[in-house]
Parts: C-alpha cells; sequence; structure tokens
C-alpha cells in the first residue's frame, strides 16, 4: 500500500493527566499519514491511552489533537452488551428495521431517512462477517452471550469494516484470537482502505504495517517500515550507541587519571615552594609573590582539568541515554531437569498417544472454543492416564498471586525454606528488584506480574519438571514477550505451552505440535 505524506492526524504538544494527577503523556507531537501504522512499546507506555485521546474518548489535558475526517475504534478490552444482538452490534440494526417496516408497507419519510442508501445492508453485514471466518448467511438476530471471545472481536471489526470511516483506530485485535482468526484478520489489514493505526505485541501483525511508531519514555518516534525493519534499524543504532558508550567511559578515565597526576605535580610544587620558602632562599617578598601566583596557577589548572572531567563524564551520561536498558532474564534452573528418557506425561491422541519423555516443547493449538485450557485443567488436575513429577501452571488470567501481599511475600509462600536475602537474589534474575520486592502484587503492573508468578513457579520449593502455559503472551509488551522467552530458554524441564502466537511459539524451538479438534488433541506431523 502506497504511504502517503499528506497527514491524516497531527497530535501537537498533546498532554494528559489522568483524575490523580498521574501524567500518562506529556509534550507528545507527531503526525500519521494515510496507510497503516503499528504502534509499539512497553507496557504502561501509554498507548491505548492515545489511542482513546485520538478516538475522542479522553480529552487531552494540554495540546490538540487534529484529525482530516471520522474516526472509528476498536477497544483492547471489548466490552459488549450479552443481550445485544449481531445486528446491533454492527450498527446496523435500525437500518434493517426501517427496511422491514418499508416491505410491510410503511411509507413514512422517517422509515426512508432510516435506510438512505443502504438498501443493501444486510447482504454488506453478512459478506463482511463471512469475511471474517462467521459461517455463511450468518444470524444477525444472534445474541451477543453466544459468541466467543474471538467472535466478539471480530463483530466489532466487522462493524468497523462497515462503518467504513477513513481513519481506524485498533487496539491489541489479535488478543482472544486463534490462529485461522488471525489469518482472517491479517487479510483484513493487507487490504484496509484509508488510514489505519494499530497497537500491538503481535509481530506477524506488525510486519504487515507500513511504518512503525515506538512509545517511549513520554515521546513518540516513527520509523518507516514494518516492525523487522524497525527493529534491525534500532539493533544498529543501540550497536553505534554502544561504541559511543565505551568511547566516552575510555575518555573519562583518561581524564580522571591526568587529574590525578595534574593533582600530584601541583602538590610535589607545593612541597618545593615550602621548602624554598622555609629554607628563605630568596627575599620574603619575592617568595609570598610566587605563593601567589603558585596558587592561581594552580587552581586554573584545577579548574580546566575539573571542566575536562566533568565534560567527560556528561558525554558519558549522554551516552548512556541512548543505549537501552536491554534488561534480560538470565537464571539457572538445574533443579528443573528432566532426564532425557523419564515419561513425565501420556495423553490420548490421534494417531497415536503422546508419551513426553525428557525436555520436549509441545505446543497447543486449535479455535477458540474447542476445549484448550479445559485440557490443561485437566491434566493439572491428573484427569488423565499418566503424569508424573511436580507441575507448574500458569493460567491466562495470571491469578495464582496473591494480590494482598508484597512480591516476597508469595515467593516465600512457594519457597518457605529460603531466606529473605536468598529470595530477593532470585527474584533479581527476574529483574524485580530494590523496594519494588516489597510492594504488593496487586499493585504490579502486567509484565511485573508476569514475572513475579512464573518466578514462584519455576523457583518453587520443588521445582516443576513439567510446565503448563495458557496463552503466555497474551496483552505482554515486546520486551516482556523476549523476557518470557529468556526465561523459558534456561528452564530444562518438559513445556507445553497453550498459544495462536506462531513467531513466539517458532522461538521456543517446539519439538512437538497439538491442535485440538473437537476436543480430541491431534498430533501434527
Amino acid at each position: 500500500m502506497a504511504h502517503s505524506t499528506h497527514p491524516t492526524i497531527v497530535i501537537s504538544d498533546l498532554g494528559f493527566s489522568w483524575p490523580d494527577g498521574t501524567v500518562a503523556l506529556e509534550n507528545l507531537s507527531v503526525a500519521f499519514g494515510a496507510g497503516r501504522t503499528g504502534v509499539t512499546g512497553l507496557n504502561g507506555a501509554g498507548k491505548s491511552t492515545l489511542l482513546r485521546l485520538i478516538a475522542g474518548e479522553h480529552a487531552p489535558t494540554t495540546g490538540t489533537i487534529t484529525t482530516s475526517a471520522p474516526v472509528s475504534y476498536l477497544p483492547q478490552n471489548l466490552a459488549l452488551d450479552e443481550s445485544q444482538t449481531l445486528a446491533e452490534v454492527l450498527g446496523i440494526a435500525a437500518t434493517r428495521a426501517a427496511i422491514v417496516a418499508i416491505e410491510n408497507g410503511d411509507v413514512s419519510e422517517a422509515a426512508f431517512d432510516a435506510v438512505g442508501d443502504d438498501w443493501d445492508i444486510e447482504e454488506r453485514a453478512q459478506a463482511v462477517l463471512a469475511e471474517l471466518g462467521f459461517p455463511a448467511d450468518p444470524d444477525l438476530d444472534r445474541r451477543v452471550g453466544s459468541l466467543s471471545g474471538g467472535e466478539t472481536v471480530l463483530a466489532g471489526l466487522a462493524r468497523l469494516r462497515l462503518a467504513a470511516a477513513p481513519i481506524t483506530l485498533l487496539d491489541e485485535p489479535t488478543n482472544n484470537l486463534d490462529r485461522r482468526a488471525r489469518r482472517l484478520l491479517y487479510a483484513a489489514i493487507r487490504s484496509w482502505r484509508g488510514a489505519l493505526i494499530v497497537v500491538s505485541h503481535d509481530r506477524e501483525l506488525l510486519d504487515l504495517m507500513d511504518e512503525t511508531a515506538e512509545l517511549r519514555d513520554g515521546t513518540i518516534r516513527v520509523f518507516g517500515g514494518n516492525y523487522s525493519a524497525y527493529a534491525a534499524q534500532l539493533e544498529v543504532e543501540q550497536h553505534a550507541a554502544e561504541r559511543m558508550l565505551r568511547a566516552a567511559e575510555h575518555e573519562l578515565r583518561v581524564e580522571k587519571r591526568q587529574r590525578i597526576e595534574a593533582e600530584v605535580k601541583l602538590a610535589r610544587r607545593a612541597r618545593y615552594a615550602k621548602t624554598d620558602y622555609e629554607n628563605k632562599r630568596r627575599p620574603k617578598i619575592i617568595m609570598n609573590q610566587r605563593k601567589q601566583e603558585a596558587q592561581v596557577s594552580a587552581g586554573k589548572h584545577r579548574a580546566m582539568v575539573s571542566a575536562r572531567v566533568d565534560g567527560a563524564a556528561a558525554a558519558v551520561a549522554g551516552a548512556q541515554a541512548k543505549v537501552r536498558d536491554d534488561r534480560r532474564i538470565r537464571i539457572d534452573l538445574a533443579g528443573t531437569a528432566v532426564p532425557a528418557g523419564r515419561t513425565v506425561l501420556e495423553l490420548e491422541c490421534t494417531p497415536r498417544p503422546l508419551v513426553v519423555r525428557g525436555p520436549e516443547r509441545i505446543a497447543l493449538t486449535g479455535d477458540n472454543g474447542t476445549g484448550k485450557t479445559t485440557l490443561v485443567e485437566r491434566i493439572v488436575r491428573g484427569d488423565v492416564p499418566f503424569r508424573i513429577g511436580e507441575i507448574g501452571y500458569l493460567p491466562q488470567r495470571l491469578s495464582i498471586l496473591d494480590d494482598r501481599a508484597s512480591v516476597l511475600e508469595n515467593l516465600r509462600a512457594a519457597r518457605p525454606s529460603a531466606s529473605s536475602n536468598e529470595l530477593r537474589s532470585q527474584l533479581a534474575r527476574f529483574l524485580i528488584r530494590g523496594a519494588d520486592v516489597d510492594r504488593l502484587a496487586g499493585d504490579l503492573s502486567g509484565g511485573e506480574r508476569f514475572r513475579v508468578s512464573l518466578a514462584s513457579i519455576l523457583l518453587a520449593e520443588r521445582p516443576p519438571q513439567l510446565l503448563l502455559l495458557d496463552e503466555p503472551t497474551n496483552s505482554l509488551d515486546l520486551q516482556s514477550i523476549d523476557q518470557l522467552v529468556d526465561a523459558l530458554h534456561a528452564y530444562q524441564g518438559a513445556l507445553l505451552v497453550v498459544s495462536h502466537d506462531r513467531v513466539f511459539l517458532d522461538r521456543l524451538g517446539i519439538t512437538t505440535r497439538l491442535e485440538l479438534r473437537e476436543g480430541l488433541p491431534v498430533l501434527q506431523s
């Protein structure tokens, strides 16, 4: 898709604060043109808030947002009235009712005004729904309460397609979508007309974008190209920034060493001068004059050397600011190791049973509603023919933590024999450090909560030899996903992951793939 340089959204000096005074965005300026823009950034950077501001759901505290055309918006957590019909969700119920009334003899002006030019609205709605994976000739009177989470998202997307607003905003549209639904969404994105701004942590979706905007530290920067191009450019920039930092640190060490050498020389001269004065080798007036001149000269020299050190230190600080804090989880989980021949799980599958031996990596996929979570919970309960060893289970909602207890207390509950210092040391490896270990679990961000939940499982008194993860990347930012991959690479037991994120699964080195069909796991070739 050609990317127009004509801006459709112009944001100038935007600031937004929550009612309690917390600043979410400050002095933000950016312009978005026609085409597809992917917005990325850490959890809490303000991505969803930015979309809500553009959509008009929030009013800026300062600055302005100017749009060249109407805006449609799909929020991250789409909340729909379960009693609504599919037609009401699509925004076509009134038009359908007016058409039915006219067909039954209503010739009022109000009925014809309600229809306008949309006499084929039902056919168009069914075509859009079919394009997004709904059955042919879907029942438009179907209630929202009967839709799955993925179908609800697709119904919301269909509403936007029908509205055909020139500017569309999508916030994490692939959440809760199975692989089939994601493929349909990707196809819709490829053919999308108008300006499209997408907040997502789905790399496959972000690679369909024309440009990438990164929200970081209260500023926004737009990169030409999709996410892969952005990541490649960022890597080049970071290598250059690291070289600059090493050079600046070297210069600072040189300047500090020269300052020490200068101080030694000045001290030596001061001792010689003092010896001359005490021995009265020259007239007193000349000695005092030279003393004053030496003090002035020494002061100037110290100021010059200190200025050079301060300049070098400032250069280091500037270089450090350009190097990102690429925090990685680096842990040793030897206690989770499973001998290569040891069986930890057997499952009835088609065409043959699945026997999990040793540190295998298994992906469990399947359409929404096929029972993936139910199967995982059966394994946790032991309702399968064969299961041995300790099991660790991380559910979708990360509900294993006590929100009223601190991070440290949650980990102590999982590992009661460890000292506080040992627990703090282990939490630091999961990037939870300092005062953060004393925070209540209920106050953690999504990424922090995930890392603490994972730590409480992997660092338990009896480490798991089989780890079950249910949609672990939902709502995690891309850095948190990288951190999760790091942790799972250190895990030495058997791993079963429920996920629709193909890129994430590929990074884990999956050895076996299962697809759930009508409640029965099918081994993939």
